[in-house]
């Protein structure tokens, strides 16, 4: 028998014990361990999966299913601080206490009749969560795919929705090297005979041809939804409905309406299982919260937090960062995982920040904050070096983000991206209230 493990952080630390890999994509093993534990749904699923988006198109979800009086679960990852925050249900995170028991489940039978399967920490965790929610009797589930889709471990569960948000180079080395091979592996949460929302306004052909050759219900943007909106408000419309007049999700940033055109269709694509009014609509995009994403605190400095970590969301900050009128100085905090395409990222954002301070993070993967200068100041060298940028390195997102603090004059931004371990670094002891030193 297994050594009992009392809190959540034994059984992190034994699941982190267990696979020599932290990535081995495949269902086979956890697909093993979840038919030994009969897990199963006894309401609709929607799974999420794409290279952006994912995270705000299951929170929209989740709030407007709030409204309507649903009984919400939603399983996300990675978490910024705490690795609870990767479970919601009915709105709350979970509670670490919680979660014991649905890991003893996964442990007994990951070893059951002394044949035990090897799982990796991020599919013993899967499991442990699906395995809560498909006990909390939940009216729906929505899970964010890990990684890519066909092979990631939440795609044990079949989805009754599934869900494809933007789709761009990223994991290359696990997904391929271009848009076509990652959509393909996007594609495999889809299931024959059951509705599709592919929210990518480009997306990949193989997405396409995927959802054919199977027999999905293909739900495209720009065909089978769309949105439309001026300054003031926006709307939406799908097959035999629409919305218009909606104030712009709570969620800042022009990538959202996009999100939420795509979280409204499937909801739409479920309408017989789980009606919505226009009134849950309106008020749960109001109210959708998703710490991370474009998040800005207004103060002196004001303080922008974003988990954007590869090329196309970096180019979605940027814009959005554009749109926020003028700050004298910009400060970037960045941090980032080395197997990243760091040079777009750095180039494209490069032109409106001022002051750089690049930060270690507590993670193998990482780039130090040394070599991250050493890349940043090889593009300026290629660019020319226009404009004197200060940059300096710090050995956490903290204190990056303290040695910014004591730079910044009161009408300054400090922008802080490049990873969830960036943005988590700096919310550890809850949210960062600014005051620049030069207010008296």
């Amino acid at each position: 028998m297994h050594t009992k493990i009392h809190t959540l952080e034994g059984w992190l630390a034994h699941c982190e014990r267990l696979h020599p890999h932290s990535i081995d994509l495949g269902l086979q093993r956890v697909g093993e361990v979840a038919r030994r534990m009969a897990l199963r749904f006894d309401c609709p699923v929607i799974t999420v999966a794409g290279t952006n988006g994912k995270g705000s198109t299951c929170a929209m979800i989740e709030a407007v299913a709030l409204q309507a009086g649903y009984r919400t679960g939603v399983y996300s990852s990675p978490h910024l601080v705490h690795f609870q925050e990767r479970c919601r249900i009915h709105g709350d995170i979970v509670t670490a206490d919680g979660l014991l028991e649905h890991f003893e489940a996964v442990e007994r039978a990951r070893t059951q009749g002394g044949d035990e399967v090897a799982l990796t920490y991020f599919e013993f965790t899967t499991l442990a969560i699906l395995r809560l929610m498909s006990h909390s009797l939940l009216d729906v589930a929505i899970l964010e795919v890990g990684l890519g889709g066909r092979l990631d471990a939440t795609n044990v569960v079949d989805p009754d929705c599934a869900v494809i948000t933007s789709i761009d180079i990223d994991h290359v080395e696990y997904l391929g090297p271009d848009r076509e091979s990652i959509g393909r592996e996007k594609a495999g949460i889809m299931r024959t005979g059951r509705p599709v929302v592919v929210s990518d306004p480009m997306p990949p052909q193989s997405v396409i041809d995927h959802a054919r050759e199977i027999g999905a219900d293909l739900w495209r943007f720009g065909q089978d939804f769309n949105f439309s909106g001026d300054k003031q408000q926006w709307g939406w419309a799908g097959r035999g409905r629409r919305y218009s007049g909606m104030a712009y999700p709570a969620l800042r940033g022009a990538n959202q309406l996009i999100n939420a055109s795509g979280a409204l269709a499937a909801l739409e694509a479920l309408r017989d299982r789980l009606p919505i009014t226009a009134q849950a609509v309106r008020n749960g995009l109001a109210v959708v919260e998703l710490p991370g994403r474009f998040q800005v605190f207004p103060g002196q400095p004001v303080l922008v937090l974003d988990v954007a970590h590869n090329p196309h969301s970096v180019a979605a900050l940027t814009a959005n960062l554009d749109a926020m009128g003028f700050f004298p100085t910009t400060h970037a905090v960045f941090g980032a995982m080395a197997d990243k395409d760091l040079a777009p990222m750095l180039a494209r954002i490069g032109p409106i920040v001022d002051r750089w301070y690049f930060c270690d993070l507590p993670t193998p993967r990482a780039e130090s904050a040394a070599a991250l200068q050493q890349k940043w100041n090889a593009l300026q060298m290629v660019a020319g070096g226009r404009r004197e940028v200060h940059c300096s390195t710090h050995a956490n997102p903290a204190d990056a983000l303290q040695a910014a603090l004591v730079q910044a004059d009161p009408a300054d931004r400090i922008v802080v991206f490049g990873s969830f371990y960036t943005v988590g670094g700096v919310l550890l002891d809850g949210m960062p209230r600014l005051q620049a030193k030069h207010l008296a």
